[in-house]
């Protein structure tokens, strides 16, 4: 008589089997194609308790298990200030997932909440340095984060409609305050709505963003009410009705940029003009 799997294998399996070509797939293609990993890294694996940050989990567990690539996990989670519903939740959803948390307490939602001007990205800002604090003193050489395509699709729109520039979301960067961290986004490459499926077959529930500005819809999927995100996340989808390759036609752009036809770029901080080399090509 075959063995009853538990929830936790089932959850592994529905990775391996179900969500193969929507979830593992693209996320060792994301792996290998921006080369995230390295032999030796110690990696912590950044857990806010939403549905992106563990699956990213479940991902980079299976990953270690299988790859030929040694490496370390560290499974961080922050607590910024969460309430004890969202706190339990975290805890509870890391046991039934098989994943063993380390977690730091913050006052990141005090500070941030009490904030006049900009409170969401002070709480990012602080998030980071918190985060980026703690791994380098566990011993690790980087930090992973849950981004998906959508966001990199998303920050791209965003940062022409209200940022006045074309900006992507890279799938790692260095460090320019913690010397020796690396951050990387192992799922780059993977679509937030075959994360949602995998959430709703495995019948998950996890926390999204949990600050006072969210807090009553912190077990939504999408959350974000009426942030400018949540805008051009509800524009693409509108949009995507009449083209659905839109989102991966902006997507590809971000990594075919044509800078001979851009009047102007900026690399390193500085400013650059097309007529800095205009009159070299006569």
């Amino acid at each position: 008589m075959p063995r009853e799997l538990t929830k936790q294998q089932l959850i592994e399996r529905s990775i391996n089997k179900k969500f193969r070509k929507e979830l593992w797939t693209p996320f060792v293609a994301a792996v290998k194609r921006y080369e995230l990993i390295q032999a030796g890294d110690r990696i912590a694996v950044c857990i806010s308790g939403g549905k992106d940050s563990m699956l990213m989990a479940k991902l980079m567990q299976e990953l270690q298990r299988h790859s030929d690539v040694p490496f370390d996990l560290v499974f961080l989670v922050m607590d910024p200030g969460y309430n004890e519903i969202n706190r339990q939740k975290i805890e509870s959803n890391a046991a039934l997932l098989g994943v063993p948390i380390t977690i730091f307490e913050t006052d990141v939602f005090a500070v941030a909440n009490s904030a006049e001007e900009n409170p969401c990205y002070l709480c990012a800002r602080m998030r980071r340095g918190y985060l980026y604090s703690k791994a380098q003193e566990l011993g690790c050489n980087k930090i992973a984060l849950g981004h998906h395509k959508n966001d990199v699709v998303e920050t791209v729109v965003m940062s022409m409609f209200y940022g006045s520039q074309l900006q992507g979301m890279p799938p790692k960067l260095h460090s320019a305050n913690f010397e020796g961290m690396e951050l990387i986004r192992p799922m780059y490459c993977i679509r937030e709505e075959d994360i949602l499926n995998w959430k709703r077959y495995n019948d998950l529930e996890f926390i999204q963003c949990a600050c006072r500005f969210t807090e009553n819809c912190t077990m939504c999927d999408n959350g974000g009410g009426g942030s400018k995100r949540q805008e051009i996340k509800t524009l693409l989808r509108r949009l995507s009705r009449d083209n659905p390759n839109l989102e991966t036609s902006i997507f590809n752009s971000v990594h075919a940029v044509c800078l001979d036809t851009m009047a102007g770029y900026k690399t390193k901080g500085e400013k650059h003009s097309f007529l800095e080399h205009y009159n070299d090509e006569k």
